[in-house]
C-alpha cells in the first residue's frame, strides 16, 4: 500500500471527487480526515467498511479557525499530517458574464481560492519539520477558457498560481505542492452543474467528448491514481506542477 501509515486531510470529501480520493487513499493505507461542510459520515463508513481508518470533521474552508481545528483534530487522532488535498470548492451556473454579481464572484473566490490557502496555513506547522504533500484541485477550464464561467475560471486559475507560489515557499521544508486540473467529471456536483447551466442547451459531454483525445466520459474514480501518485513517495521530486486530467481536451 503506497500510503501506509500516512495521514491525509481531504477537503470536500463528503461526495464526488473528494469522496473518491478519500476512499482511494484509504485503500492505499492512509488514515483519512474527511473535512467538509457537508456530512461526511457516508464517506467515513465506506472507508471503515473497506478496512481503513477515517474520521469526519465539519469544516468550512472559508474560516481559518475551522481549518486549524481540522488540522488539530487530525494530529490528535492520528499523530500527524502527511498529506493535504484541497478539493473543497463551489461550482457555479454557466450564464452570461454580465449576470455574474460581485457577491457571486467573491463567494467563489472565498471557497475555491482562499479556502486552499487557509488549509495550507493550517497544516504547515505539522509538516514543516518532516515534509509533506499538498495537492490542490484546479480545473481544465483554466486552459480551455470556457464561456459563462469567469468567476470560476479566475478562482481556479488562482489555484494554479497559488500552487506554484507555495511550491517555492515550502520547498525548503520538503513539502511538495502540486495541482490536478480535471475536465468535466460526472460527479454529484458535476452533474448538478450540467443540469443547471443556462447554456449550451445540450449535455456537456456532447461538447467535451469531440474535443478530447479519449472520447469517453470521466468519473471521480479516474482521478484517484493521479492523486495517489502525487501523495506518495513516487513523486518525491515533483513540485509546482499542474497535471491536466481532461482526456486531452486542453492539449495544446
Amino acid at each position: 500500500m503506497r500510503l501506509a501509515g500516512k495521514t491525509a486531510i481531504i477537503t470536500g470529501a463528503a461526495r464526488g471527487i473528494g469522496a473518491a480520493f478519500a476512499k482511494g487513499f484509504g485503500k492505499e493505507g492512509a488514515n483519512v480526515v474527511v473535512a467538509d461542510i457537508r456530512d461526511g459520515a457516508a464517506t467515513v463508513a465506506a472507508i471503515e467498511q473497506a478496512g481503513g481508518k477515517a474520521i469526519y470533521v465539519k469544516t468550512d474552508v472559508t474560516k481559518q479557525e475551522q481549518c486549524d481545528a481540522a488540522a488539530k483534530t487530525a494530529v490528535e487522532r492520528f499523530g500527524g499530517i502527511d498529506i493535504l488535498v484541497n478539493n473543497a470548492g463551489i461550482l457555479v451556473t454557466i450564464k452570461p458574464f454580465m449576470e455574474v454579481t460581485s457577491e457571486e464572484w467573491m463567494e467563489v473566490m472565498a471557497i475555491n481560492t482562499l479556502g486552499p490557502f487557509h488549509c495550507i496555513k493550517a497544516v504547515f506547522p505539522f509538516m514543516k519539520d518532516k515534509g509533506g504533500k499538498i495537492i490542490n484541485i484546479s480545473s481544465g477550464t483554466v486552459l480551455e477558457g470556457a464561456p459563462g464561467l469567469p468567476q470560476y475560471i479566475a478562482s481556479k486559475g488562482a489555484v494554479m498560481a497559488l500552487t506554484r507560489g507555495m511550491a517555492r515557499d515550502l520547498g525548503d521544508y520538503k513539502i511538495n505542492v502540486n495541482a490536478i486540473a480535471p475536465g468535466f467529471t460526472h460527479s454529484e456536483g458535476g452533474d448538478e452543474f450540467d443540469r443547471n447551466k443556462k447554456f449550451p442547451p445540450v449535455p456537456l459531454d456532447e461538447i467535451q467528448l469531440p474535443g478530447r483525445c479519449f472520447k469517453q466520459p470521466v468519473y471521480p474514480e479516474d482521478l484517484v491514481g493521479t492523486a495517489v501518485f502525487l501523495a506518495s513517495d513516487d513523486s518525491r521530486m515533483v513540485t509546482g506542477q499542474l497535471i491536466l486530467h481532461d482526456g486531452g481536451m486542453s492539449m495544446h
